[in-house]
């Protein structure tokens, strides 16, 4: 039963972690692009008070599960878990060290307006967001290799037999 739920945590919280990230990327990246400056800053700023802890939070089971993942693995199928919970890493490290000071800037700009190279900085944050995107989708993917057992010839301590 514990390698299952080691396994489903493995896979639920990347997956959900990439889809959140992709989403923000796909839909809510673009319809910024789309709306009057104001409205974009307004909004980026509840949007990020609302997922700045969710955020976080689901980065941190990502990295705790994928980590788990690779303690219960042997051969490739750890090292490819420990590269999910890596890339977790990374996608965190990108959020608190680019992607926030950037946020705290726009909260400014909400109320006092942008600086004059402001789409510099805009464009600085997009890049930010797909690195972080493009790192929890590659988590997500290891993380579902590594448990559906699509190395051939991998068995692991996960579980997959039980």
């Amino acid at each position: 039963m514990q390698s299952k739920l080691v396994r489903s945590a493995a896979v639920l919280f990347p997956g959900l972690l990439a889809g959140a990230f992709g989403y923000g990327a796909v839909n809510v990246l673009y319809a910024f692009r789309e709306v009057p400056l104001d409205v974009r800053f307004t909004f980026h700023v509840a949007l990020m008070r609302v997922n700045g802890p969710v955020m976080q939070i689901l980065m941190g089971l990502t990295i705790l599960s994928t980590l788990m993942l690779a303690v219960r693995s042997t051969s490739r199928s750890r090292w490819l878990a420990a590269g999910a919970s890596g890339l977790a890493v990374t996608s965190f490290l990108v959020t608190r060290l680019g992607n926030v000071p950037i946020n705290q800037k726009i909260k400014v700009w909400a109320v006092s307006g942008p600086p004059s190279d402001y789409t510099e900085i805009l464009r600085r944050w997009e890049l930010l967001h797909f690195t972080r995107t493009g790192c929890a989708l590659v988590a997500f993917v290891l993380a579902v290799v590594v448990v559906t057992g699509l190395l051939p010839g991998e068995q692991d301590r996960a579980g997959r037999a039980d």
